[in-house]
């Protein structure tokens, strides 16, 4: 397996012009593969590397997610809990029966600041509002919050980056706590996710991969000013392959979370078609079957994109990380063709 592996991502690689990092790990936490291609820094020419930092977008909501669920494990929160009892002052045009289940799950019903059905452009967002003064979590809250609600709370699956900035404002409520620092001493820290972080586009640590973005011409651009500067709850941590990895391992593993906690995580909470659903910050795919083919996420911003899945069935886990606006999905397609 591990030849063929290598061989179709070398294919893939030279098909789609890959630049990341790609880490197949077994439930023994031994890698099967783990491949670097492309450039971390194209103008110094400095490769990709397996301990190279990847920014991942959308792919860290299930941080997110199971901060709230420690939350709830100590008693300071359940699912029920509503968003006016846990923010008062912030939403007053937000319906008052939206709860922590649905900001978890996109069905509030809440405006999103980016919404995927209205715009395709996340670029756009920073003509009017500078992506340079979004360094907080609350330099969100003027791009969504006095709009009135889009749907009814419950009333479908609504994608939601707003949503998870709400979540992540409730950490910060109930802990006291700057988010990032939460996820770094609750998450990170606790199981050894040492090159991880929340980090800021304009003060980048070693080792971190700016993200690039092809023009038709065959011109490129990093996307430092494409991005807020500094990711939160609804995206933007950096990880690196084997970081993923471990986060995989000490959540299934109960390391994160208690077992019952972590099954309500990982619980098809809404059906988007028969074999496609989500969990609490976590996409869950099922076989014709019914039966749970993987877990996983995935993240895409302008100079980024990121697939990663742990298989039940095998204790597999994937890490597909890229420093450029697409191609996780070809690797991550290819890789499951083997698997």
């Amino acid at each position: 397996m591990q030849t063929k592996l290598q061989n179709i991502l070398i294919d893939i690689q030279e098909k789609v012009n890959f630049s990341g990092t790609v880490l197949v790990e077994n439930q023994e936490k031994v890698a099967l593969v783990s491949q670097s291609f492309g450039y971390a820094n194209r103008s110094e020419q400095i490769d990709n590397h397996a301990k190279t930092r990847f920014g991942i977008a959308s792919g860290c909501k299930i941080f997110t997610a199971v901060a709230i669920c420690q939350l709830i494990e100590k008693g300071k929160l359940a699912f029920d809990t509503k968003l006016c009892d846990c923010l008062p002052q912030l939403f007053k045009h937000f319906d008052k029966q939206v709860t922590i289940a649905h900001l978890l799950t996109h069905t509030s019903g809440i405006p999103d600041y980016f919404d995927e059905e209205e715009m395709e452009n996340f670029e756009a967002l920073w003509v009017e509002n500078p992506m340079y003064q979004l360094r907080t979590l609350r330099d969100f809250l003027p791009l969504f919050q006095n709009r009135p609600m889009k749907y009814k709370v419950g009333e479908r699956f609504h994608y939601n980056n707003a949503g998870y900035i709400v979540l992540g404002l409730i950490v910060e409520h109930a802990t006291g706590m700057d988010f990032s620092a939460y996820i770094q001493q609750h998450l990170f820290d606790r199981v050894n996710m040492t090159e991880s972080g929340y980090f800021s586009l304009d003060s980048l640590p070693a080792n971190t991969a700016l993200g690039y973005i092809d023009n038709p011409d065959g011109t490129w651009k990093t996307n430092i000013y494409s991005l807020p500067v500094k990711g939160g709850s609804d995206g933007g941590a950096f990880v690196t392959g084997k970081d993923m990895a471990k986060f995989w391992s000490a959540l299934m593993n109960f390391e994160l979370l208690n077992e019952e906690l972590t099954n309500q995580l990982l619980m098809p909470h809404v059906e988007l078609n028969e074999n496609d659903c989500y969990g609490y910050g976590v996409w869950i795919k099922k076989n014709s079957e019914q039966a749970i083919l993987k877990y996983h996420v995935m993240g895409y911003d302008p100079g980024v994109c990121f697939h990663s899945a742990y298989y039940p069935a095998s204790s597999i886990k994937v890490v597909v990380c890229s420093n450029k606006s697409k191609g996780a999905l070809d690797m991550m397609k290819g890789i499951e063709a083997i698997l």
